[in-house]
C-alpha cells in the first residue's frame, strides 16, 4: 500500500527519481559495452590475445543485453558507508565513481542480510522497497518502503519481505535476492574451496540457496570458476525449466544447467531394466566389478619368448621379455587411467630402447624417438599387453558373457545378482545393444577408468538424495578438484536406492568431509500444510528433523468422497482454487492421470502439463512434481500415490509439500498414515 504520510511520500519520490537515474545509467552501460566490442575487434594484438579479448567483451555485452526487465534495486543501507542501494547487479555512471547500485553479492552488501538490532554492523537504517507484482522496472511501480532503524535498536518483522515470500506464483521460480535470510546468506557466501551439503525441509529455500551460491561464486571468483566451469545438475528437464530464469535474473547467463542423464548420454536410452537389475547396476560394488573387467584385458606377457625386437634401420634393438613384464607390472601397480597406462607402457619401452641407443651412439634426436614410437612391432606389443578398448566393449562383454561376469564379480556379487545382470538375449555386438539408463551409468564409469573427464570448478547438485552410489561417482569424476554444493531432503527420497543418510552420499561424491547443514524453517509452505506433512514424516525411514513454518496464513482441507466420486470431487476442488489468485497444480498417481484429465476436459477445465510453467492449471504426475511449487495443490487419492511404488510414502510426502498457499486433499479411501 502506498504511504500517505508526507515524509514517506517525499522519500518515495526521491527513490523513484534515483531509480530513473539508475535506468539511464544502465542503458549507457549497455551502449558502452556494445561500443567496446566494436573497438575490441580492431585491437592491435596477437591473434590469440585479440580472440580472448573479443570473447570477453562480447560476453559482457551479451550479458547486459539479456538482463531481464525488473526493478533495479530492492534495498538500501544508511550508515558508516554512507547510503548504498542494493540490487541484482552493480550500476554506475562511470567506473571511477561510486556506484548508484551495489551488487547484492559484494562484501559491503552482506550487512543488508546479516545486520540486526543486536548487531547493527555499522548500519543505522536498513530500507526495503515494495514493488508492484510483476513490475518491469518502471519507477512508478515503487509503491512502498520500510525503514528499520537498527542503530536505535529497532527490530521489526518486514511486511514487504513477508508479502514477497507469500506472493502467488505462476510460472518459473523467482530469485530470492531481496529476501535471503541470515542462515541462507551464510550458505550462499561460503568459501569456494569448501563443499557443503544442505539438508533442507520443504519450503526452506534450499534450491534457491544453491542457485544464489552459484551466482555468488561466479561474482567472487570469476576467473577460477569460468576456467573450470560451473554446472547445475537437476533431476529432470521440467525442474530445470522451472529454475532456468533464476541465474539470468541475477546477471549470470553462461552457466550450464543439465541433468546427469544428459551429461553421461553416450547413447540413447532404448532398453529398460527390471527393478532388481537396475538396483544391482546402481550399487557401488559395480565400480570394482567394472574395474576388474577392464584391467582383465591387461597381460604382463606378450611378444615372443625372446622379448621385443624394435627395428632401427637395418638394426634391431631388443628389450628382454623379463624387462617388458616388469614395465607392464609396474605401470599397472601405479593405477593410472587405463588410456594413460597404455601410453605409459609404450613410452617406457621407448625409453629402454633409447638408453641402449645412447650408450652406443650418443643422444638421439626427437625425430628418431617418434620413429621408434611408431614402430609396428612396438605398437603390436602394446596392443597385445594393454589393448585399446571402448567402454561399450567392456560393458557388453560383462553383461553378455556369464564367464566374464563370474570372474569379475567373484566375491562381490552373489549368483542371483549376477543372473539379474546378464542380458537375456545378448546382442551380436555392442553396436546393436539396447542400452538402459542404468547401462549408461556403467559406461560412464568405464569411460572414467579409461580417461578422466574434464572437471568443473564447482557443481551444484539438487535433489541429491535420489542419487545412486554409481551416479554419485559419475558426478565426483566431474569435480575431482572442484567443490560441490549438495542440496536435498532425505524425506523426499523416492528412488529405490535413495539415501537414508548423507554421509554415504558425500563419500561416493568424493567429499566425505563436507559439512551437513540443516535448514528446517520454511518460508513458503504454510504451517497447516507442514503440520500434515510432519504426521507423514514420522512414518518415513529417515532421521531428519521435523520442519516448521513461519507462515500461518495458509489453508489445508480434506475433501472426502467415495472412490467413484473422486473425479467429481477433484473438479469441485479445482473450481474452488480457480476462484482464488495463483497457480493450481492437480497432482495424481501416474496411472490416475488419464482419468483425471478426462474429467477435467469433460468439465471444460483446460489443464497443461508440468512443462508449461505459465499455465493457470497444471495436471502433474506424482513422479515429476518434485522441486515444483503451486499456490494451490489438489492432491488426488493419497493412497494410490503411496501404493504406486516402493517408496510411495516418500513420494506422497513430496506431493503434500508442493503447496505454497493452499492444499486440498481429495480422497475416496483412508489416508495411508
Amino acid at each position: 500500500m502506498t504511504p500517505t504520510e508526507p515524509a514517506l511520500q517525499h522519500a518515495l519520490s526521491r527513490e523513484r527519481a534515483h531509480h530513473d537515474r539508475c535506468r539511464a545509467a544502465l542503458a549507457a552501460m549497455v551502449e558502452g559495452a556494445d561500443e567496446q566490442v566494436v573497438t575490441g575487434e580492431d585491437v592491435s594484438a596477437s591473434g590469440a590475445d585479440a580472440e580472448v579479448l573479443g570473447y570477453r567483451l562480447r560476453s559482457q555485452a551479451k550479458a547486459l543485453r539479456e538482463l531481464p526487465e525488473g526493478p533495479l534495486f530492492f534495498g538500501a543501507l544508511r550508515g558508516e558507508q554512507g547510503e548504498l542501494h542494493i540490487g541484482r547487479l552493480r550500476i554506475s555512471e562511470h567506473p571511477a565513481e561510486p556506484p548508484l547500485v551495489v551488487d547484492w553479492r559484494a562484501p559491503v552488501s552482506r550487512a543488508f542480510y546479516q545486520a540486526s538490532a543486536r548487531d547493527p554492523q555499522g548500519v543505522a537504517v536498513r530500507r526495503r522497497f515494495g514493488w508492484a507484482p510483476g513490475s518491469r522496472g518502471d519507477a512508478g511501480d515503487l509503491t512502498g518502503l520500510e525503514d528499520e532503524h537498527l542503530g536505535e535498536g529497532e527490530a521489526r518483522t518486514s511486511e514487504i519481505v513477508a508479502r514477497e515470500i507469500e506472493r502467488p506464483r505462476v510460472g518459473p521460480m523467482r530469485d530470492i535476492a531481496a529476501t535471503i535470510q541470515p542462515e541462507q546468506d551464510d550458505l550462499v557466501r561460503g568459501d569456494l574451496a569448501v563443499s557443503v551439503c544442505v539438508q533442507g525441509a520443504p519450503g526452506t529455500g534450499k534450491t534457491a540457496v544453491g542457485l544464489h551460491r552459484a551466482a555468488y561464486l561466479l561474482y567472487t571468483h570469476p576467473q577460477r570458476i569460468r576456467r573450470g566451469g560451473l554446472l547445475i545438475l537437476g533431476p529432470n528437464r521440467t525442474f530445470l525449466s522451472y529454475i532456468a530464469e533464476v541465474l539470468p535474473s541475477l546477471g549470470e547467463t553462461g552457466v550450464r544447467q543439465s541433468t546427469l542423464a544428459e551429461e553421461i548420454a553416450r547413447h540413447p536410452v532404448a532398453g529398460r531394466d527390471e527393478p532388481a537389475t537396475a538396483a544391482v547396476k546402481h550399487d557401488a560394488r559395480m565400480a570394482e566389478v567394472l574395474r576388474r573387467a577392464l584391467y582383465a584385458r591387461v597381460r604382463a606377457g606378450g611378444g615372443d619368448g625372446d622379448g621385443l625386437a624394435v627395428p632401427d634401420g637395418a638394426y634391431r634393438w631388443r628389450v628382454p621379455a623379463a624387462e617388458l613384464a616388469r614395465i607392464v607390472t609396474r605401470v599397472r601397480a601405479e593405477e593410472p587411467p587405463y588410456g594413460v597406462g597404455r601410453e605409459r607402457v609404450r613410452s617406457r619401452i621407448v625409453r629402454s630402447v633409447r638408453e641402449q641407443a645412447e650408450r652406443r651412439a650418443g643422444p638421439q634426436p626427437n625425430a628418431w624417438v617418434r620413429r621408434v614410437e611408431r614402430a609396428r612391432p612396438l605398437s603390436a606389443y602394446v596392443d597385445a599387453v594393454w589393448p585399446r578398448v571402448r567402454p561399450e566393449e567392456i560393458v557388453a562383454e560383462l553383461l553378455g558373457e556369464p564367464g566374464v561376469l563370474a570372474e569379475a564379480a567373484d566375491g562381490l556379487l552373489d549368483p542371483g545378482e549376477q543372473r539379474a545382470l546378464l542380458w537375456r538375449k545378448p546382442p551380436r555386438s555392442w553396436k546393436s545393444a539396447r542400452w538402459s539408463a542404468a547401462d549408461l551409468v556403467l559406461l560412464d564409469e568405464v569411460a572414467g577408468l579409461i580417461e578422466h573427464p574434464e572437471g568443473y570448478g564447482h557443481v551444484v547438485v539438487d535433489e541429491a538424495q535420489d542419487l545412486s552410489p554409481m551416479e554419485c561417482r559419475a558426478i565426483a569424476r566431474r569435480a575431482p578438484f572442484g567443490s560441490l554444493t549438495v542440496l536435498g531432503d532425505l524425506a523426499q527420497g523416492t528412488t529405490p536406492w535413495a539415501a537414508r543418510s548423507w554421509h554415504p552420499v558425500l563419500a561416493h561424491l568424493g567429499k566425505p568431509d563436507a559439512a551437513v547443514v540443516e535448514l528446517t524453517t520454511g518460508f513458503r509452505v504454510p504451517r497447516a500444510v507442514v503440520g500434515l506433512a510432519n504426521r507423514l514424516l514420522e512414518r518415513l525411514d529417515v532421521d531428519v528433523p521435523a520442519a516448521r513454518s513461519l507462515r500461518g496464513d495458509g489453508e489445508m482441507r480434506m475433501r472426502e468422497t467415495t472412490p467413484d466420486g473422486v473425479p467429481g470431487a477433484v473438479m469441485e476442488a479445482v473450481r474452488d482454487a480457480l476462484g482464488r489468485e495463483g497457480s493450481v497444480g492437480v497432482v495424481a498417481a501416474d496411472a490416475d492421470v488419464p482419468r483425471v484429465r478426462a474429467a477435467l476436459d469433460a468439465a471444460g477445465i483446460g489443464a497443461a502439463g508440468p512443462e508449461e510453467l505459465g499455465a493457470r492449471v497444471s495436471l502433474v504426475p506424482a513422479s515429476v512434481v518434485k522441486g515444483l511449487e503451486y499456490d494451490h495443490v489438489v492432491a488426488v487419492e493419497p493412497a494410490a500415490i503411496a501404493e504406486a511404488e516402493e517408496r510411495g510414502l516418500h513420494r506422497l510426502y513430496v506431493v503434500l509439500t508442493r503447496a505454497v498457499s493452499r492444499l486440498e486433499v481429495v480422497r475416496g479411501r483412508p489416508l495411508p498414515f
